[in-house]
């Protein structure tokens, strides 16, 4: 009885991520909002077309696992950095801990991905990003980031810090699809690839948060 129950466990938990990895890709190549769960359930390979709605319920619960498929492994690789840069007086340092969250998950993910075009959309569409919002506000280490980050601006206004804080995170999530968007096909390459972009992002953010100060 135990082996049967294990044995159903890993069947689910195997259609759950076959059913979310399906729904990231039509979502990133055709829009959130343009997908039926469905749709989703007939490309996953499930015979029965309301698999979505059993094992997520509806769009918004859908949409709510991807994120949180991906929001657990960027939270451990930010808590990584944050115990490395802690205490630290080094703008670069707390950019370098917004940043590289997400650049080296997407980088661990291989070629091809999608989950940066997934969440471009995240980004752009108000009904998303409340989701997104919901999800992202319960990372501790990420507000622990942006604080230290603002300390290190002293002389910023704070509605000023926002605005970047908001400039940073667009150029983030856009540059990080259209690179997506354009991988390399071998993981190596896309590895290289997401190396480089996190470096030309960790410059570009500095520089937007100095800019205007007087330690530009």
């Amino acid at each position: 009885m135990a082996v049967t129950r294990r044995l159903r466990q890993e069947q689910v938990e195997s259609t759950r991520l076959s059913i979310l990895r399906t729904a990231e890709r039509l979502f990133a190549e055709h829009g959130v909002f343009s997908v039926s769960n469905r749709q989703v359930s007939e490309a996953a390979g499930q015979g029965n077309n309301a698999a979505v709605n059993y094992h997520f319920g509806g769009k918004n619960d859908l949409v709510r696992a991807v994120i949180q498929r991906h929001s657990a492994p960027m939270e451990r690789i930010r808590a990584e950095l944050l115990d490395k840069h802690a205490g630290s007086t080094d703008l670069r340092d707390w950019v370098t801990c917004v940043v590289r969250p997400y650049t080296d998950h997407l980088a661990s993910l291989g070629s091809p991905s999608w989950y940066a075009r997934f969440a471009a959309q995240l980004v752009t569409e108000p009904k998303l990003r409340e989701l997104a919002g919901e999800q992202f506000a319960e990372d501790s280490a990420l507000l622990t980031v942006r604080d230290a980050l603002h300390r290190n601006l002293p002389g910023l206004p704070a509605a000023v810090r926002a605005e970047r804080d908001e400039m940073a995170h667009t150029l983030i999530v856009h540059l990080c699809a259209h690179r997506e968007h354009s991988l390399p096909a071998d993981d190596a390459g896309a590895a290289a690839l997401w190396t480089a972009t996190a470096t030309g992002l960790i410059d570009a953010i500095e520089g937007l948060y100095l800019a205007g100060t007087d330690r530009t």
